[in-house]
């Protein structure tokens, strides 16, 4: 009875050897999974006209979704064209001469144009060029001189336009449209709410690929690269579901291990982050545990 013992001991230290020399049957890293996550806000004041926003949606870069009521900044625009309006029929002389003399401009910058194709082929002269050069430099101190003649007329002129700019710029921005291609993950605002400049509305993530975060030690690190191929495996009802993913990205520096990661006795070590690009196919989720398994053969 005693040998027999032995005998069963000693061919299941055996078993016990054999399988530890090519797998101990430990991943090479734990974490989870991670998006880039991004907060869209709003860019003006006003209330939520429009808000075509459900959390699951799966949007397009450019896809409108809504806008900001923009009726105060529409009265606000006729006020400033009114002005200008005014401003204009005041100084219709100044404008004129403007118009005129940058109608000049513009053809004396077509003839130096032809001027220097002429020179580059051999058939026009550097006097030619010389003469049209003059003559902008004549038109534009001429521009110049109407101007400072007239400053206040065309300085309100002129910031009558900023002002028309900026009011297109705010009507612009009060169109809700969505900047990159992803799934909707929260959304802060409902229609006819009165919402502000940085007020989050919704927050969007691409998760068409994740992320593992993992961490893994010094010794493992020699046997990783940038754009190599691993095994990502998650829980399942059975067993674990495998995925292949690429490693993206390695920390250049070390960290002490998360807490929630690893056991009391690996959190003193220092290891190194890991981000693997991994392709979902709807299955994987933001904050779900997974593994890593470097050596793909051998697992």
């Amino acid at each position: 009875m005693k040998h027999k013992t032995t005998y069963i001991l000693g061919i299941a230290f055996v078993l016990s050897m054999s399988s530890c020399g090519g797998d101990n049957g430990k991943a090479d890293g734990y974490g989870n999974f991670e998006a880039t996550e991004i907060t869209i806000s709003a860019e003006n004041n006003g209330k939520l006209m429009q808000f075509n926003v459900k959390e699951g949606d799966l949007l397009d870069k450019g896809t409108f979704l809504g806008y900001i009521d923009t009726i105060p900044l529409s009265l606000k625009r006729e006020q400033l064209l009114s002005s200008k309006a005014v401003v204009s029929s005041q100084s219709k002389s100044v404008l004129s001469q403007i118009s005129v003399l940058n109608a000049k401009l513009k053809t004396a910058n077509a003839n130096k144009l032809r001027a220097e194709n002429l020179i580059a082929d051999n058939a026009g002269t550097q006097k030619q060029l010389d003469d049209i050069n003059g003559e902008i430099d004549v038109i534009k101190q001429q521009i110049l001189s109407v101007e400072i003649q007239n400053a206040p007329v065309v300085n309100e002129l002129k910031s009558i336009d900023v002002q028309l700019r900026q009011i297109d710029d705010q009507i612009e921005k009060s169109k809700i449209i969505n900047p990159v291609n992803g799934t909707i993950l929260t959304k802060y605002a409902e229609p006819y709410e009165i919402t502000a400049f940085g007020k989050p509305l919704y927050k969007i993530a691409d998760l068409s690929t994740m992320k593992l975060r993992v961490y893994i030690s010094e010794t493992q690190l020699a046997g990783i690269k940038i754009g190599q191929e691993v095994t990502v495996k998650i829980d399942d009802a059975d067993a674990m579901q495998s995925h292949i993913g690429k490693i993206s990205w390695v920390a250049s520096e070390a960290e002490f291990t998360p807490k929630i990661i690893q056991t009391k006795e690996e959190r003193v070590a220092l290891v190194y982050a890991v981000k693997v690009d991994v392709p979902n196919d709807g299955s994987l989720k933001i904050g779900m545990p997974a593994e890593l398994w470097i050596n793909t053969k051998s697992n």
